[in-house]
C-alpha cells in the first residue's frame, strides 16, 4: 500500500467512525446515511484510491474538472454527483457524467437538464438546492433557492422527461438566521423534505452535511453527507 492509499484508508475510516457515532447518538441505523466523498481539486488517481477502499459516490462541483475527471474513471463503480452551481451552457456536458445533479434551483436548469438528458437517453436525479439564507422567492448567495420556491421546482422536475426528482440538498447557511446553527438549518431543511414528500414521496434524500458538520446533518435526519477535506486533506488553494 502507498503512502497516499495508508492516508486516505486512515481517514476514511475516521470518517466512517464519525457517521457510525453520530447514528448511534441519534438512535439510526448507520445504513440510513451514505457517504459522499467530494473529490474536488483532488486527481483521478485519488478517485481509484477510493473505489478500491469501497467508496462508491463521488462528487465534483466544477464542470471542467468532473468531465475528464469522470471519464478516466469511467470503468469503476462509482455514482457521480455535480454539487455546484451549474450554469445552463454547462447542462449538456453534466448529463453526459453525472448520475445526480444536487444543485438545481430554477427553472430554466430543469429545463435544459430535460432537454440533454432526453437528448443523451438518460435518467438523471435531481436534488433541489435549498438557500437557508435567502427570502422566500429569492436565490441564495452560493445558488438554491429560498423556500418560496421548493413547491414550483419538485413539480416541474416530477414532470420533465429524462428527470427523476429525488430529495433536497442545502448547505449550511454563513449568513441569515440560521448562520452558525447547523443543525437547526438541517432540521428545517427536514421539515421542507417532510412536505414535499406528502406530494412526491419517492423524493426522499435529504443531502446535508460536509466535513465540519455532518454530525448536526445526521442528527436531524440527513439521508446523504458530502466529506471532502476529512477524507482527502486540506485542499490546494486554486488561482
Amino acid at each position: 500500500m502507498s503512502d497516499r492509499e495508508a492516508e486516505l484508508a486512515a481517514n476514511l475510516a475516521a470518517v466512517e467512525e464519525r457517521i457510525a457515532r453520530a447514528c448511534r447518538a441519534a438512535g439510526r441505523r448507520r445504513e440510513e446515511v451514505t457517504l459522499i466523498v467530494v473529490t474536488k481539486t483532488y486527481p483521478a488517481e485519488d478517485v481509484r484510491i477510493l473505489s478500491g477502499l469501497g467508496v462508491r459516490e463521488v462528487a465534483e462541483n466544477r464542470d471542467q474538472e468532473a468531465g475528464p475527471k469522470a471519464s478516466a474513471c469511467a470503468d469503476l463503480p462509482l455514482s457521480w454527483h455535480f454539487v455546484g452551481q451549474l450554469q445552463t451552457n454547462k447542462a449538456r456536458s453534466v448529463v453526459g457524467y453525472a448520475d445526480v445533479v444536487q444543485s438545481v434551483d430554477r427553472p430554466k436548469l430543469v429545463t435544459a437538464l430535460s432537454r440533454e438528458a432526453v437528448r443523451a437517453e438518460r435518467a438523471v436525479d435531481c436534488l433541489i438546492q435549498v438557500a437557508l439564507d435567502a427570502d422566500e422567492d429569492k436565490r441564495g448567495e452560493r445558488g438554491g433557492v429560498g423556500a418560496g420556491g421548493i413547491e414550483e421546482l419538485a413539480s416541474l422536475i416530477a414532470s420533465a422527461e429524462g428527470l427523476r426528482l429525488a430529495g433536497l440538498m442545502t448547505v449550511a447557511p454563513l449568513t441569515g438566521p440560521y448562520a452558525g446553527r447547523q443543525q437547526a438549518a438541517f432540521e428545517r431543511l427536514m421539515e421542507f423534505s417532510t412536505h414535499m414528500r406528502a406530494a412526491h414521496p419517492a423524493a426522499n434524500m435529504v443531502s446535508a452535511g460536509m466535513s465540519a458538520d455532518l454530525e448536526q446533518a445526521v442528527a436531524a435526519g440527513a439521508t446523504h453527507v458530502r466529506v471532502g477535506t476529512a477524507v482527502l486533506g486540506v485542499r490546494p488553494r486554486l488561482g
